[in-house]
């Protein structure tokens, strides 16, 4: 009797270790068949600028119709500038998006970055602007006077450079930190006597809005758009980073080829004319490309100048924040 009950008493033990090493081995299992399926996220969160190519590739759903064949769901997020899409960026709330220059440094200069540069592409025109009758004729008149800009986007690198050749400082004005609808409207009331802007809102202020160019960025230093992305989402999801720089590339490609059917979509969905539209593609390059070191020096020298003038915390190597390519 006792051999019987140490006999079953052994037998209960050796299944009760099987079953045991199964469950274990099933979940050992499950991280490499979840790595596996997790190479592709469930969604993309994408941050756009209406007055970006980002929104041509909104509205034609390309970016939709590539990731969705691998489950991905991409959700659009609107800005109206830089600055607050890399506050989402850095806060977790989207993984991709388009800005200028100095947005981009200021964001990779924060404490806890997220940002990585991704590809780039051509300046869009940029220009500091007065009213047609103003009396300001120079850069050098703008001492002491009120205007709006964008604080840390793009406008406000070309705004600091423009006054530089004039041997002025962002000191010697009155600074007015607007977004572009604000901008516009104070523009127009006479609120601030010059406005640092870029297109499509400067060709149509240009247009209608009553506007002369004062200065513009050609001649400055260059400051390029930039395709950026949260650190971890792009590290992780590689793939999903190369599908965007290749459907926006081709986006770029379509508006370079058909620029009137381009401009009626977008003249659509900003409430900003066709004739602007035009003006504004006519006049600016077209192509994603991989980073260079030109583009890379271009950013450094933003960095550095940011830094010395007191707008960022600390030194930063915009190298630190480039993605290897794969």
């Amino acid at each position: 009797m006792k051999r019987r009950l140490l006999l079953f008493s052994v037998l209960s033990a050796f299944l009760l270790l099987a079953a045991c090493g199964q469950e274990r081995s099933a979940s050992l299992s499950s991280p490499k068949q979840s790595a596996s399926t997790d190479s592709w996220p469930k969604e993309l969160h994408v941050g756009f600028q209406k007055s970006s190519f980002s929104l041509f590739l909104k509205e034609k759903g390309y970016l939709e119709k590539q990731l969705q064949k691998h489950g991905v769901q991409v959700k659009w997020f609107e800005f109206q500038s830089g600055p607050p899409l890399l506050e989402a960026l850095n806060a977790g709330q989207i993984d991709i998006g388009y800005v200028g220059g100095a947005p981009a440094v200021l964001a990779q200069a924060n404490p806890g970055s997220k940002l990585v540069y991704i590809a780039y592409e051509p300046e869009v025109a940029r220009a500091i602007i007065v009213p047609k009758t103003s009396p300001i004729r120079t850069v050098a008149d703008l001492k002491g006077k009120r205007v709006a800009f964008g604080k840390g986007s793009s406008a406000h690198y070309t705004l600091l450079t423009a006054l530089e050749t004039a041997g002025l400082t962002l000191d010697d004005i009155s600074q007015v930190y607007l977004q572009p609808a604000e901008a516009r409207t104070a523009f127009e009331r006479g609120d601030v006597d010059a406005w640092a802007i870029w297109d499509p809102f400067l060709a149509d202020a240009e247009v209608n809005g009553g506007a002369r160019v004062l200065i513009d960025a050609n001649g400055l230093p260059k400051q390029y758009g930039l395709i950026v992305g949260r650190k971890e989402y792009v590290k992780q999801y590689r793939k999903v980073a190369d599908v965007v720089i290749k459907e926006l590339g081709k986006v770029h490609q379509e508006i370079q080829s058909s620029p009137d059917e381009a401009a009626r979509l977008l003249a659509k969905e900003t409430k900003i004319g066709e004739d602007i539209w035009k003006k504004t593609l006519s006049r600016r390059g077209y192509g994603v490309f991989p980073l260079t070191k030109e583009v890379i020096d271009a950013q450094q020298r933003i960095a550095d100048r940011f830094y010395e003038l007191g707008l960022i915390p600390k030194t930063i190597k915009v190298r630190d924040a480039v993605i290897a390519e794969q």
